[in-house]
C-alpha cells in the first residue's frame, strides 16, 4: 500500500510539471526517434513555419509598396512639371502684355580708371540689377552699356560669364557719343541746374557708371559740358526731402525712370525705388513734409552720381 501511495504522488507530480510546461506531444525526429514537444515549442514551430510559408507574400508586398512609391514620385514630378509649365505660360502671357518703350537709357562706363576694384564690383552688381529690372519692367527701355572694358569687363567675365548672352541690351566698347547722335543725348547728373520735368522719348538719357563715394564730385556734369550735350537732374527736390545726399546709385536712377514710365508720377516713382536709408520724406504742394521712410544703416547700394 505504501508503494502504491508513492507511485500515485509521483504520477501527480509529473502531471503538474506537464501542466506547467503545457501539454506535450510526441514527434518523430529525423533519425526516427520519438521526441516530446511542449505546447509552447509547438507554437514556436508553427509560427516559424508560417513565417517561412509567407516569405513570398512579404516579398510581393514589398515589391508592390516600392512600385507604389515610384508611381507617387512620378505623379509628383509630373504635377510639378505641369505647374511649372502653367507658370511659364503665365509669364509668357504677361510678357506679351509688356509694351516696350522707345526711351533710351545709357550707362556710361568710361570712368573705369577712377574706381577701386571693390567699387568696380559694386558697379557690376548695379548693372546686373538694371538689366534684371528692365527685363521684368512693364515698359522696358532701350538699354545701352557703353565704354565697357578694363576692370568692369574683367569683373563681369569672372563673376557673371552669362552676360554675353544678355538679351534686349546693346553692349559696346564705344563711347556713347559714338553710338547716339549728340543732339539726342541728355546726361542725368545731380549737379545740373536743369530739372527734368518730363521724359522725351526721342532722347537718350545717360547715367554715369561711377562708384566713387563722392571723391570725384561733379565729374559727370563736367563731362557733359565738355562734350556740349544737354544735361538735367531728376526732379527729386520737387517731391522728396532727404536726410542724405541727392546722389543716387546707378540702378536707383535706372529703376526710377522705369517706375515713372509705368506710373506717370515722379513722386510714386521715387518712393517705389528709394531705399529706406535715404530717409525720404514726401513734400506737399505747400512745401511741407507729409510722409517719410525710416532710415536704415544699410549700404548695400553705394551712391553714384545720377
Amino acid at each position: 500500500m505504501a508503494d502504491e501511495s508513492v507511485q500515485s504522488e509521483a504520477s501527480a507530480q509529473q502531471e503538474k510539471e506537464d501542466g506547467d510546461n503545457g501539454s506535450s506531444q510526441k514527434t518523430e525526429s529525423r533519425d526516427g526517434e520519438k521526441q516530446t514537444v511542449s505546447k509552447r515549442q509547438r507554437k514556436r514551430l508553427l509560427k516559424q513555419q508560417k513565417w517561412e510559408e509567407e516569405t513570398d507574400l512579404r516579398k510581393q508586398k514589398r515589391k508592390e509598396k516600392k512600385q507604389q512609391r515610384r508611381q507617387q514620385r512620378h505623379d509628383h514630378h509630373h504635377q510639378e512639371e505641369e505647374e511649372e509649365g502653367e507658370a511659364q505660360n503665365a509669364r509668357k502671357r504677361l510678357r506679351r502684355e509688356v509694351t516696350p518703350s522707345s526711351l533710351r537709357l545709357v550707362v556710361d562706363c568710361s570712368f573705369d580708371n577712377l574706381m577701386l576694384k571693390k567699387d568696380v564690383r559694386k558697379l557690376h552688381r548695379q548693372v546686373q540689377r538694371c538689366y534684371a529690372e528692365n527685363r521684368r519692367a512693364l515698359h522696358p527701355v532701350q538699354f545701352y552699356l557703353t565704354s565697357l572694358g578694363g576692370q568692369l569687363k574683367q569683373s563681369m567675365d569672372e563673376k557673371d560669364k552669362g552676360w554675353v548672352n544678355w538679351k534686349d541690351i546693346t553692349i559696346t566698347t564705344e563711347h556713347y557719343s559714338e553710338v547716339v547722335a549728340q543732339e539726342e543725348l541728355v546726361y542725368l547728373t545731380s549737379d545740373s541746374p536743369n530739372v527734368l520735368e518730363e521724359l522725351d522719348h526721342k532722347k537718350a538719357y545717360v547715367i554715369g557708371g561711377l562708384v566713387d563715394h563722392n571723391h570725384h564730385k561733379g565729374i559727370t556734369f563736367e563731362r557733359a559740358k565738355e562734350l556740349g550735350i544737354d544735361h538735367a537732374q531728376l526732379p527729386l527736390s520737387n517731391f522728396v526731402k532727404m536726410n542724405s545726399r541727392k546722389v543716387l546709385a546707378v540702378n536707383h536712377v535706372f529703376e526710377i525712370v522705369l517706375a515713372y514710365l509705368e506710373k506717370s508720377s515722379w513722386q510714386e516713382a521715387f518712393f517705389t525705388v528709394l531705399p529706406q536709408r535715404k530717409g525720404a520724406v514726401a513734400i506737399s504742394q505747400d512745401g511741407t513734409a507729409v510722409q517719410g521712410k525710416e532710415e536704415e544703416d544699410s549700404d548695400s547700394d553705394p551712391d553714384t552720381p545720377d
